[in-house]
């Protein structure tokens, strides 16, 4: 039976077929034909797997991301990270990789951190020496950060699957996403210089106070979410709702961008995001049903632990496993599949996870930027109607910087684990 779960998985998916109906698909086959159970147990796991008072966190902090993008905190994101970063050596493209960061603290996604961001930055690089391609890296890698710095939609995910502090998890995640940012910071700075691009003016004090009041009330979100948070004022879930009134707020009587008739818009892209999400969640939910009654967790557990006893070593492995998994399948998605496998092995060994699941949402960021299914790759191609091939290439240098930061984070926990326990 495992045999033919993954099998007709892999095979539905190499045709084409979307992941989570293949998830579905493949767990209908054994329930019909092995296990004689009716096909309504498929919709009700999928609906006992997304049935979470926690999950009520992916469309409000959707919603945030929404309603700041289209209220003026990108622009003003871009401003505050310029008169930061923009008198350096590349200075334009460090602002990409830096708004990158500020933007994923706001949009908890990976694809609308890097849709904002090209929207607006592809072509001011242009005009600055930068090829099409190079600016569609930029972008593309400056938008991996979205789903590792909280406010992080995967990271709710796993925080429920794992059935780990959803506060912890943000907090753990704000080290490695700013390692993840420097480490492209300095590919950034190596490729402009070798490609002749001069520094632009000097540094100003009294010009970074000047955009850092501007863009204040956009960068207060994760104030608010974590302050909260950690404060005992709201649960995560309450912290999303939170945001996403904050942001309409903001937008609308603070920076004045955001319209009455914007709304519906907004709303409906907020609704096509989670149902995408959910859909998933609850369709690996099924097929982690299943993987869990045929005992593969334990067996995996227990040929690990036979082969090895070293957490780092195990940390490895699952960093080669994740990576690959993360050119194939959505990150959501993966998490909800892989976590019941995983996890027991990992606590056995006394991997901690907290890092556990934020080094697994790391390798699956990095999946964002590899092809086939890179969804940063898409955006951002779709953007600059440059080929995914050339934007691919583009991103190697970038690929290669975050592999090792990822490397270093795995053999340092103590980077990922840090701050939680300072809070705690």
């Amino acid at each position: 039976m495992e045999f033919i779960l993954l099998a007709s998985f892999l095979t539905l998916t190499a045709i084409g077929v979307p992941v989570a109906f293949a998830l579905c698909l493949s767990t209908a086959t054994i329930l019909l034909f092995f296990m004689d159970l009716p096909m309504v147990t498929v919709t009700n796991l999928m609906f006992s797997g997304i049935d979470s008072f926690s999950f009520m966190a992916v469309p409000f902090f959707m919603l945030a991301g929404a309603f700041m993008s289209a209220g003026g905190v990108t622009s003003r994101i871009v401003h505050f990270s310029q008169s930061l970063v923009g008198s350096r050596t590349g200075g334009l493209a460090q602002t990409v990789t830096v708004s990158g960061g500020f933007f994923a603290a706001i949009s908890g996604s990976s694809a609308a951190t890097t849709a904002a961001l090209g929207s607006t930055m592809i072509h001011e690089l242009e005009k600055k020496n930068y090829s099409r391609e190079w600016a569609t890296g930029i972008v593309a890698s400056s938008g991996v950060v979205g789903i590792v710095i909280p406010p992080s939609i995967t990271l709710v995910v796993y925080g429920v699957i794992a059935d780990t502090s959803i506060g912890d998890l943000f907090v753990g995640g704000i080290i490695p996403g700013i390692f993840m940012c420097m480490a492209m910071m300095v590919v950034n700075l190596y490729l402009a210089k070798k490609n002749g691009i001069e520094t632009e003016g000097k540094f100003s004090f009294i010009g970074m106070l000047k955009a850092f009041k501007e863009s204040f009330f956009a960068l207060l979100t994760p104030v608010i979410i974590i302050g909260g948070i950690y404060g005992g004022i709201f649960t995560p879930t309450e912290a999303a709702a939170v945001a996403a009134v904050y942001g309409i707020l903001v937008g609308l009587f603070i920076y004045k961008e955001l319209k009455f008739k914007d709304f519906p818009k907004i709303i409906y892209q907020a609704v096509i995001g989670t149902t995408m999400i959910m859909f998933l969640v609850g369709a690996a939910k099924v097929f982690g049903w299943l993987i869990t009654n045929m005992q593969i967790p334990h067996h995996v557990a227990s040929f690990v632990v036979s082969v090895t006893d070293s957490p780092f070593l195990f940390m490895m492995v699952m960093n080669v496993l994740l990576l690959v998994i993360g050119m194939l399948v959505n990150a959501s998605a993966a998490v909800v599949i892989l976590t019941p496998i995983f996890l027991p092995v990992a606590t056995q060994l006394g991997i901690d996870p907290l890092f556990f699941g934020v080094i697994m949402i790391v390798n699956l960021a990095i999946g964002c930027i590899t092809p086939p299914v890179g969804l940063d790759l898409f955006v951002a191609s779709a953007i600059s109607k440059v080929s995914i091939e050339k934007v691919m290439k583009a991103t190697l240098p970038y690929l290669f910087a975050l592999l090792v930061a990822l490397v270093i984070l795995t053999m340092f926990p103590i980077i990922t684990t840090f701050l939680p326990k300072l809070l705690q």
